[in-house]
């Protein structure tokens, strides 16, 4: 707590002197302005042309000229020299106006001098990793839409196929029950994608968490086991269920989405004849869930974008992903006030999730 502390000090501290920094230039502008006036003025005294007296006038004349030909000198110093303190405002405005029209490559960079400054460090750097950051969204969306194109169009096309093959009659019952099962399952993997895009436009926009009620989490993700038995058993995957029974208060069918999409994403990359295995644990603060499965490893420089919402490590989408499950996962987790992580190695990759409990409920 107190680092923090001390590093807002820091931050302000870094503004001020900034501004500072700023607010001196223009005071500079205004000195040196009052110097040449009053250097002007003391040179005409000195030889004699402001006099008291008789030439009071013409006196009172000449100053309101110097004082308009200070103006508009001191304007025209300013018009000149104030381009050196704003070039960064101005290099951050074409900046800004570069990355809104799509150009996401704009990069932000300061002049030497303003790049010594620590808080013109900071904003430089934060525009970058803005920049960088959507950069990244952008391509991950791009493709995104190709990916789930060819994922949506690709059972539409079977569907329509074998509905066409069953209109022709000639069939045997064995492959008309056939074909019915194709256009069942391929039906459900279109509902299956449609559901996931709907679910996390839904949770993206959400913002407090509601629906909380106390539960089985135990017998919430047995169930979840059960629902994905047809897939587990295809590969003939053991499955470690040894944990008691927790109860939590959380939304349930929000947590029903974590643990099929963890569950269906370990079941999807676990080894055939593998092992998939699900711990519970309560510690002091809540309750902690591990799932982990033996087989395919995540690569290092994959697990910063696992959780983004688009990414496939599966570039071939043979698994048949589509990207959102694990984004899915990350913001219902976020909505509850836990935390999602990942570890990968030695055959073995582990996601656990964490959800903070009140004591009431420990």
């Amino acid at each position: 707590m107190k680092r923090i502390e001390r590093r807002k000090r820091i931050e302000r501290n870094q503004r001020l002197a900034l501004t500072l920094l700023f607010s001196s230039i223009v005071f500079c502008f205004i000195i040196v302005t009052m110097l040449l006036v009053g250097t002007v003025i003391l040179f005409l005294i000195h030889k004699g042309i402001i006099r008291e007296g008789n030439d009071l006038p013409r006196a009172d004349h000449l100053i309101f000229n110097i004082m308009v030909a200070s103006v508009l000198l001191g304007s025209a110093l300013t018009a000149v020299t104030s381009r050196i303190p704003l070039k960064p405002v101005n290099s951050f405005i074409n900046a800004m106006n570069r990355l809104a029209s799509g150009d996401y490559k704009t990069r932000l960079h300061f002049g030497r001098f303003f790049e010594r400054h620590p808080t013109a460090v900071e904003l430089m750097e934060s525009f970058n990793h803005m920049a960088e950051e959507l950069e990244k969204t952008e391509m991950l969306r791009s493709d995104f839409i190709n990916n789930f194109s060819h994922e949506f169009k690709t059972p539409i096309v079977s569907i329509a196929g074998f509905a066409r093959l069953l209109k022709q009659g000639n069939l045997t019952e064995e492959e008309r029950l056939e074909y019915i099962n194709i256009i069942e399952e391929e039906s459900l993997r279109l509902a299956a994608m449609a559901t996931n895009v709907l679910n996390l436009t839904r949770f993206e926009h959400q913002t407090i968490l509601t629906g909380a009620s106390s539960f089985n989490l135990s017998e919430q993700i047995r169930n979840c086991v059960l629902l994905l038995e047809n897939k587990w058993s295809k590969k003939n995957i053991q499955l470690d269920l040894d944990f008691e029974e927790y109860t939590v208060c959380a939304n349930e069918e929000m947590l029903k989405e974590v643990w099929i999409n963890l569950l269906n994403n370990a079941i999807k990359y676990a080894d055939r004849d593998g092992t998939v295995k699900v711990d519970i644990a309560r510690t002091e603060k809540g309750i902690s869930v591990s799932v982990s499965d033996t087989g395919e490893e995540i690569p290092e420089e994959a697990k910063e974008l696992i959780f983004r919402k688009f990414y496939q490590l599966d570039k071939s989408h043979s698994n048949g992903g589509n990207g959102i499950g694990l984004a899915i996962v990350k913001r219902i987790v976020e909505l509850h006030g836990g935390e999602v992580t990942l570890s990968s190695g030695n055959r073995e990759t582990v996601f656990r999730v964490f959800l903070p409990q009140p004591p009431s409920e420990q």
